[in-house]
């Protein structure tokens, strides 16, 4: 099977070291030239669960035109790239072509089907990675407890199915879902509880935790979430949601979001996908959302200033 990587950042280079190393035809398409020209001359470099090693046959460049032919496309930019990758892409889907995207937040489905057939398209919900670059052709993963995968219209399909078992089989942890909006919305739940209240106050999941008012704040945050998802019937797995992050928050308290790491990074984060996107939601149903509100205001103010220092 060919299966092209488009956006082969740490996630997109597990995704690709993997896959290659299970004999699939790997293509990688990203606009980092320094990384795609040291994949192809001198291999994936893969440090993490198992042995460090060196990946080789994997083609990459930034040319999208490499997914022609291609089986599966798996979009693995940020959350802002999903609509700009699926453009890129759209020359070369046909009708027999599945494209996944995993993202963290809302509204990939909706960039997506924007230049693709919702027919092509599968979602797909990553529970406890964690990967980071150490730099051109070289990633380490940390992480990786389930790959959740569903259809955009639901239910179970061979072909589902099917894309379960080529990650099973590359190694990874994957399991076909029935309802893969709940999933999004599940995960979504514990990222608005943490990504902008531990960005705001500089602090990781712990010491968010540890901070009653802090922490009363970032659950007022999930509540509003969770007031969104009932108003567009989401049908939850739980009836009790503080208890659900929680319990999520207490398995990764030493932890730092990604929105966090972008930050310290100075770079823009993935903010309108994840607590930006809930005062949106919450305009269309009336529901009041002051805490992410404010709180995504703060944070795009701090990118704001990010970009004015690059200048």
């Amino acid at each position: 099977m060919k299966v092209a990587i488009f956006g082969v950042g740490a996630m997109g280079s597990v995704y690709a070291a993997h896959f290659a190393e299970a004999g699939q035809d790997v293509v990688a398409i990203d606009p980092w030239k320094a990384h795609t020209d040291a994949i192809c001359a001198d291999g994936l470099r893969l440090e993490g669960p198992g042995a460090d090693r060196i990946v080789s046959g994997i083609t990459a460049s930034g040319d999208p035109g490499l997914a022609r032919g291609a089986d599966l496309i798996i979009i693995a930019t940020k959350a802002s790239g999903v609509g700009s990758a699926a453009r890129a892409v759209c020359p070369f889907v046909t009708p027999d072509t599945t494209v996944l995207t995993i993202q963290n937040g809302l509204g990939a489905d909706e960039r997506i089907t924007r230049h693709l057939s919702k027919e092509n398209v599968l979602l797909g919900v990553a529970d406890g990675f964690g990967a980071s670059m150490q730099g051109p052709g070289h990633a380490r993963h940390t992480a990786m407890k389930l790959i959740r995968l569903g259809e955009l219209t639901g239910g179970l399909t061979p072909r589902l199915e099917r894309i379960a078992s080529l990650w099973q089989n590359a190694g990874l942890t994957a399991r076909a879902f029935s309802d893969i909006h709940q999933l999004i919305w599940e995960k979504l739940l514990c990222n608005v509880t943490l990504s902008a209240p531990c960005t705001v106050h500089d602090c990781t999941v712990g010491e968010l935790m540890g901070h009653p008012a802090k922490w009363a704040e970032a659950l007022e945050c999930m509540q509003e979430a969770y007031a969104c998802g009932n108003a567009r019937k989401i049908a939850f797995s739980f009836d009790d949601p503080e208890a659900y992050v929680t319990t999520f928050a207490n398995m990764v308290r030493h932890a730092s979001p990604s929105m966090r790491l972008d930050h310290q990074a100075g770079r823009a984060s993935e903010i309108d996908f994840i607590n930006g996107a809930i005062p949106n939601i919450g305009e269309q149903y009336g529901i009041p959302t002051p805490v992410n509100d404010r709180l995504s205001a703060e944070v795009r103010a701090r990118e704001a200033s990010f970009a004015r220092a690059v200048q």
